[in-house]
């Protein structure tokens, strides 16, 4: 069973090019320090990457501390009989189950899925994965021909980027924008619900050197972030309430002829349309919802509109929302309003990942689901719905059969899926059969029947992108696996071989899928040159290489020749949306679970289930290095000096969060990070609670109005002190 070798290399110490895969716009690149016996000892930033600079966040400044910590899952294992799936407890607590050999795991595993398949239909077996790596091969491709050839449910996998992704491609057609150096040349920095110092540390010494030369920070964000406490203005904008916000702003800049016509003649679709709706979003209209005032709302807009160059990092809190979709869309349209791509450290960035055009039909072969049992597409379930999959799916039988299979890898929905204690009542089912592929145990392995050991970034090669920044990466293996640890692909792999697949695309070995994933595919090329001259050979030998987006190094984007939308143009008016029936222009929709909604007659607090600084989302919860870095917030709930007044609730009290779906209890701490009628807590590992509670038990599976997407940040609660300290 042995996995690809790494290439050796002479002398006592040597430095290897990794790439982190943690799911973060950086994509940092790393030189990993290997001693003589082969063990890595120091982690640190390559200086020669122009984004990542020489140096890391602090997460993966510490990364040996998760590679080699003694928590680490190395090898197989199965639950105990008779052990029922509940939490277990922070740490290494493998009571719950019996170590086994991979032949042992891999054989019995097949056999189940393989019986479930043929009682139930194939579609009763669900994966669930995301972006707890972004390394290209370990992210999709072995897994993916693996469930599609099985005849698996599909993952429509919106959890974190959907919305906001969708809908930027209808305002611009693909997802490009502003480069991080570009930002040095802004004279104005909206931050739209980014915190780039907290999750996109890579883009802030741009920042920095911005406001050097005499640039002006704004931060529009319901948090006092570690970003927003380092603005020169901070705007504290109720949640949920960005899409008012931009149409505000749009009215003022239209009353006021700081539009760009010029642009807006030659670039735009839709201009009229947009035009007579921001007709209704006066300040005074939209200061009631945003909780701002008319004459903020005005001046930002001037600002904006006036200060040349200004640009925007929109980052995807923002469309966490139930609006989410929508307030996107809106905020993407102001630098074409106001003609900001013209200018070098204008327009806008929320992702670049639409730089990159890997072959991924070649990676993933979704064809191989017509050579499935079922000869036809799978069904796709909703990550973001999960609870509702395993606990009711399946009751209407045009939805198909009910999920009897769980196979869980690059994610830990234990901790990080909405509505938890529906997701709890599903994976507790005694005949849902579940397996994680995992670094550690996590509140997902709880509940699992088999646990397989994964490794870590530096155990494996792998290729790489970015949503940050504009480089294609080479990560070569560091260091042998520690104990029995496997990659994603070696694991999907011999599952194949042992579920009877013979397509010859199961014995790919991790070469041939690099070379697959950059090969040109049916259209070669033509959609962007720039990746076309990047070879595997040479990927290898820099580490990593840039994107030649542009004939003309000096070109803008949406600047220059048609957009990928159907007018061609930048859509104020989409006309994707006008086909669908759907309002193919911007209005606000205030959320359902929000202060501006009849629920707030029941729960009047809006909660902000917030991503810790120092943990990508739910991975490193676990080490005590970073949990004593976030310790000022652990189990506490910020609030607002007034909501605790009100509620005779003081600092240090214990105080119950509740609403319909859940309840937790936390530590209150009142905080002017937070605005009146606004409470927040840190995303954390229920394991590490005595009493296994987690925020997402707060959270609903109610989706987005565009990409049908999670809605973490719209959601209403009550809190109440609870006796004793």
């Amino acid at each position: 069973m042995a996995i690809e070798a790494m290439t050796p290399q002479s002398g006592p110490l040597r430095v290897v090019h990794s790439v982190c895969s943690h799911d973060c716009p950086d994509s940092c690149a790393v030189h990993v320090t290997v001693d003589a016996t082969g063990r890595a000892v120091r982690v640190a930033g390559d200086a020669s990457h122009p984004v990542t600079r020489g140096f890391l966040c602090g997460k993966v400044a510490k990364y040996l501390d998760r590679v080699y910590s003694p928590e680490r899952v190395l090898t197989p294992l199965k639950r105990r009989a008779g052990v029922a799936k509940e939490s277990r407890g922070r740490g290494r607590d493998f009571t719950a189950f019996e170590r086994i050999s991979w032949d042992q795991a891999l054989d019995e595993i097949a056999g189940r899925l393989g019986a479930i398949a043929a009682e139930f239909g194939p579609e009763s077996i669900l994966p669930y994965s995301y972006a707890g790596t972004m390394g290209l091969l370990g992210y999709g491709s072995m897994d993916r021909r693996f469930f599609h050839r099985l005849g698996a449910s599909q993952l429509d996998r919106t959890i974190c980027a959907e919305a906001g992704g969708q809908a930027w491609n209808l305002v611009y057609g693909r997802k490009l924008g502003t480069g991080n150096a570009d930002f040095a040349q802004s004279k104005l920095i909206l931050a739209w619900g980014a915190n780039i110092h907290g999750n996109n540390i890579h883009l802030w010494p741009f920042v920095e050197q911005a406001r050097r030369n005499g640039a002006r920070l704004i931060v529009i964000d319901p948090y006092r972030t570690r970003t927003a406490g380092l603005a020169d203005w901070h705007i504290a904008i109720h949640p949920g309430t960005d899409a008012a916000l931009a149409l505000g702003l749009m009215h003022v800049i239209l009353r006021e002829g700081l539009e760009d016509r010029a642009y807006i003649a030659e670039k735009t679709h839709g201009f009229d349309a947009l035009a007579a709706r921001v007709l209704e979003y006066t300040p005074e209209r939209v200061a009631g919802w945003t909780g701002l005032r008319a004459g903020e709302i005005e001046q930002l807009a001037r600002e904006y509109a006036t200060t040349r160059p200004a640009s925007i990092r929109l980052n995807y809190g923002v469309q966490r929302a139930e609006n989410g979709g929508t307030a996107v869309r809106a905020i993407a349209m102001l630098p074409a309003l106001v003609g900001s791509w013209r200018e070098r450290g204008g327009g806008a960035q929320l992702s670049l990942s639409g730089s990159f055009q890997w072959n991924r039909a070649a990676l993933e072969r979704p064809d191989l689901m017509m050579h499935s049992p079922l000869g036809r597409p799978a069904r796709v379930v909703n990550m973001s719905r999960l609870g509702h999959a395993l606990t009711q799916l399946g009751e209407n039988l045009n939805e198909g059969p009910r999920v009897h299979a769980l196979f869980v890898y690059n994610s830990n929905p234990g901790a990080v899926a909405p509505n938890q204690n529906a997701v709890r009542r599903g994976m507790q089912r005694p005949e849902l059969f579940t397996v994680v592929h995992e670094q550690f145990l996590t509140d997902t392995t709880d509940y699992a029947d088999y646990v397989l050991p994964a490794t870590t970034f530096l155990e494996h090669e792998e290729i790489q992108g970015a949503y940050g920044h504009t480089f294609v990466q080479h990560s070569a293996q560091a260091i042998e696996p520690l104990g029995e640890a496997r990659p994603n692909v070696w694991l999907f792999r011999e599952l194949a071989a042992r579920m009877g697949f013979i397509e010859p695309c199961f014995a790919d070995d991790i070469e041939a899928m690099m070379q697959q994933a950059l090969d040109p595919d049916e259209e070669g090329f033509s959609r962007n040159p720039g990746m076309g001259g990047i070879t595997l050979e040479a990927l290898r030998e820099a580490g990593h290489l840039p994107l030649v987006l542009h004939a003309d190094p000096d070109a803008l984007p949406f600047t220059d020749g048609p957009l990928e939308t159907p007018s061609g143009k930048v859509e104020f008016y989409s006309e994707t949306l006008a086909q669908k029936g759907d309002d193919p222009v911007p209005a606000f929709v205030p959320p359902v679970e929000s202060r501006h909604s009849p629920e707030s007659a029941r729960f009047s607090l809006e909660f902000l289930p917030r991503k810790a600084d120092h943990y990508m989302n739910s991975t490193f919860a676990n080490l005590d290095g970073h949990r004593r870095m976030e310790a000022e917030t652990a189990h506490k709930l910020e609030m607002h000096s007034e909501d605790a007044a009100q509620r005779g609730i003081h600092n240090g009290d214990r105080v119950r969060v509740w609403n319909d779906r859940g309840a937790i209890t936390l530590e209150a701490m009142v905080s002017e990070r937070v605005g009146n009628g606004v409470v927040a807590a840190r995303l954390d590992w229920a394991k590490s609670r005595e009493d296994s509670q987690c925020i997402n038990m707060l959270t609903s599976e109610r989706l987005t109005d565009i990409g049908a997407a999670a809605t973490f940040y719209s959601t209403l609660v009550e809190v109440e002190r609870v006796s004793g300290r």
